[in-house]
Formats: structure tokens, sequence, C-alpha cells
């Protein structure tokens, strides 16, 4: 398994998503115009990888913007580290929003309750 890296865009987020680490980072602007076109390849590396994940995995999001047709993507991303999770797998989640964004947060909010997963929330002060 290799390395992902896909750099920002306007539209879409950056990407590092390290197997051999078990961290798996998202951040920036999710607002691709074909959603499925972009989180397709992530949704499949994201399968390979939790077929032999490693004993602690991170996923790191930090979101400026999400759209509704990113957000069905994140939900099965974070539907998979449940999964995972129920198999006995430890996955952390952080959520990282800025201070002031509510939208962000409640996002954050609104994953973790709907999926009973624990997801760490944490406010980051915008210089």
């Amino acid at each position: 398994m290799e390395l992902l890296i896909i750099e920002k865009t306007n539209v879409t987020p950056e990407i590092r998503f390290n197997p051999f680490e078990g961290i798996l980072m998202m951040k920036g602007r999710s607002i691709p115009e074909n959603p499925v076109d972009f989180y397709s390849g992530l949704m499949d590396w994201i399968k390979e990888y939790y077929s032999s994940p490693k004993e602690i995995t991170e996923f790191q999001f930090e979101f400026e913007y999400v759209n509704s047709g990113s957000a069905k993507f994140i939900l099965e991303i974070l539907r998979k580290v449940r999964m995972s999770q129920d198999q006995g797998k430890t996955t952390m989640v952080r959520w990282f929003y800025e201070e002031e964004d509510e939208a962000i947060q409640e996002l954050g909010e609104y994953f973790r309750d709907m999926l009973k997963i624990p997801i760490e929330l944490i406010p980051v002060v915008q210089n």
C-alpha cells in the first residue's frame, strides 16, 4: 500500500493518507463539482487500508467548508471507521474547526451523534 497524497485546489481538500503511520488527513475546502469522481478513489484506498490497518489509526479532518455532496462521502468514511471500531480496531477521529465556525463544528457534532463514535472536536484559534 502506498501513500496517497493529493494537493488541495480551490474546490478540493489536501489529502495526506499515510498507511505506514496510520494517519489519514483531509484539510481545506470540499466542494468538488462531482464528489463521486473525487471521493471514489479515496473510498477505495480506505477500504484497502482497513483490510490491514495499523494498530492505531488517526483521522484528522480540518475543513474550511463542506458541501452536501462531500458531506455524504465524509459520512461514508466515518461509517468505515465505525465498522472498524466494531471489529476491535482502534481509530481516533480528530475534527478541527475554526473557533468561530459553527457550521463545521456542528457538522462534526452531527457525525459524532449520528454514528455514535468518539470524535474529538478541536477548536483552532485563527490569528
